[in-house]
């Protein structure tokens, strides 16, 4: 199984408001990541598309429907064309996030969280095994953001590092979602931190969220907030350089604006690192 490199770059989401951008003139990235589905189906002008931002920058895949924790296992057909697309895309990562999203046949489209117990991660390991087999590397998994707490099991964090434990899987964390999560369940964002296992982690997503009703949501439609940096600040003092993303998924600013917060996640980095020396 191959390994997952140590990559310390800046990148961005690619979304369709930015596809002239990125073929027409040099962006200041280092990488570029794309959510896998939409680029499942061969040939067309979304591959074509694809292949041509392949020639400019590094691609990161990052999956939303893997169900890495779905008792049903995996989706043959599903891990088959991702497969495909990692060969065709030779990417720096692929990604999905540790959630289960379909059952029975019926997928929900929506990231559904998991009981932190060990018949979950018997499931989850099993599958991520399964995967892993496949696409004949290392995955990255996503720690996601969540609404409601199960009773027993482990905290989140324990499972995350169990599961890398047992599966030689790596982590893609999201600074957001521990915020998110932090400030619904009432824990402590550096208590979950400090439980990662920091050699596992690498990438980071930066993302902004709303406050709903009651709870935070993790919209992905607005700037990285004050407290999601702050904590960025902090991820990175334990973990160290790691490759960082500036993710948005709806409200999609012009790209300017989206350079602009990556430019300040690298200032955050630089200053860790000088710290760090």
């Amino acid at each position: 199984m191959t390994r997952n490199p140590a990559f310390h770059g800046f990148g961005l989401g690619l979304r369709s408001a930015h596809y002239a951008d990125f073929l027409e003139r040099d962006i200041a990235v280092d990488f570029v990541e794309v959510i896998s589905e939409n680029f499942m189906i061969d040939g067309g002008r979304p591959r074509d598309i694809l292949r041509r931002v392949r020639e400019r920058h590094p691609v990161a895949l990052h999956g939303v429907s893997m169900s890495i924790g779905s008792a049903d296992g995996l989706d043959r057909e599903h891990l088959s064309r991702l497969k495909e697309l990692v060969d065709f895309v030779d990417p720096l990562f692929v990604s999905d996030h540790l959630c289960w999203t379909r059952i029975e046949g019926f997928n929900s489209h929506d990231l559904l969280p998991l009981p932190y117990t060990e018949e979950a991660l018997a499931v989850v390991c099993a599958n991520l095994d399964q995967a892993q087999d496949t696409l004949g590397r290392a995955m990255l998994i996503e720690n996601p953001s969540s609404y409601i707490a199960f009773p027993g099991g482990e905290t989140e964090w324990q499972f995350m590092a169990e599961m890398c434990a047992r599966t030689g899987c790596d982590l893609l964390l999201d600074v957001n979602n521990i915020f998110v999560s932090a400030t619904n369940h009432g824990f402590d964002a550096i208590d979950y931190l400090d439980g990662v296992p920091a050699d596992r982690v690498r990438q980071i997503h930066l993302a902004g969220h709303s406050q709903g009703q009651d709870l935070l949501i993790d919209t992905h439609d607005r700037p990285v907030p004050a407290s999601v940096w702050a904590l960025y600040e902090a991820a990175l003092a334990r973990v160290g350089p790691v490759a960082t993303m500036i993710e948005r998924d709806d409200a999609i600013p012009p790209l300017a604006e989206l350079l602009a917060e990556l430019h300040v996640a690298r200032g955050i980095a630089s200053s860790q690192a000088r710290l760090a020396a």
